[in-house]
């Protein structure tokens, strides 16, 4: 079955049946049915050799390989994967990726790097590196104009079909520099929308400076290294952010700004210049 494939027959949420708590005696008009976001383990291989298993929910799946494989260091570029292959199973897939040689020789050379370092005092400084790795500056790029935020909200929940039916979902969605809505991709981890946005957008060969990328989610160290990683210029997210995630966007000249539900945008970085945080 093709990854295609999967995915459609995965995209309908199952119905699960539940009772209403009052506090008092259930009657039949407590009990209802709703849809619940699907959710898989995926484990992904590449040339044979597995490196890693993720929840996911099981829809576009390529693109999260891709995206994953990009943000994690292991692909430089979406040519450098040249095949994906979906085994689906009931609760589970497999993702067996045919990876360039000379980022499987990459990708090897650093998982050889990480072994053997439990007793030596070195794990803890690996781990720091991979938490807080050094990334590239950004050429800074001008903000958005405010009428892209316009209605954002309610644009973002109208092409938000997975959450509509079953909720529990965060979104991560590409807006060109006319602020409309070209790419969404969903997934029950926030990290795995944008993996599979970013997935999206190296497949489909379009520049990540050029408009913006709006995440449902708060902001997270994790979800700002991703997006300097993908040479995402502007990174909007519905929740706010953490006071690490601004320090790392201002110093990576990443435009982030928070959009809360009831008040004006708020732009973090580039930070305003009469103050000081």
């Amino acid at each position: 079955m093709s990854a295609q494939d999967f995915t459609n027959t995965s995209r309908q949420a199952e119905s699960y049946s539940f009772q209403e708590l009052h506090g008092e005696e259930i009657s039949n008009k407590d009990c209802g049915q709703s849809p619940l976001a699907a959710e898989i383990a995926l484990a992904i291989s590449y040339n044979g050799i597995s490196q890693a298993v993720m929840m996911v929910s099981p829809q576009d799946l390529e693109d999260f390989v891709v995206g994953f494989s990009f943000t994690s260091g292991i692909i430089d570029a979406a040519g450098q994967i040249y095949a994906i292959n979906i085994q689906p199973g009931t609760e589970s897939a497999v993702a067996e990726v045919e990876l360039a040689s000379r980022a499987f020789w990459a990708l090897k050379k650093h998982r050889r790097q990480m072994s053997g370092t439990g007793s030596c005092g070195l794990c803890g400084v690996e781990a720091l590196a991979q938490a807080l790795p050094t990334l590239p500056l950004l050429t800074p790029q001008p903000l958005p104009p405010m009428e892209c935020f316009v209605g954002l909200r309610d644009k973002i929940a109208e092409v938000q079909h997975a959450t509509k039916s079953s909720g529990a979902m965060h979104a991560a969605l590409y807006l060109d520099s006319e602020g409309n809505i070209q790419l969404c991709r969903e997934d029950i981890g926030r990290h795995n929308a944008l993996d599979k946005l970013i997935g999206a957008l190296l497949r489909q060969n379009l520049s990540a400076k050029d408009g913006m990328v709006v995440l449902t989610s708060r902001g997270s160290l994790e979800l700002v290294q991703k997006a300097i990683r993908a040479g995402i210029s502007t990174l909007v997210t519905l929740s706010a952010p953490t006071a690490l995630t601004v320090d790392w966007a201002r110093r990576h000249q990443l435009n982030f700004i928070h959009l809360p539900r009831r008040s004006a945008p708020r732009r973090y970085s580039p930070a305003p210049k009469d103050k000081h945080k």
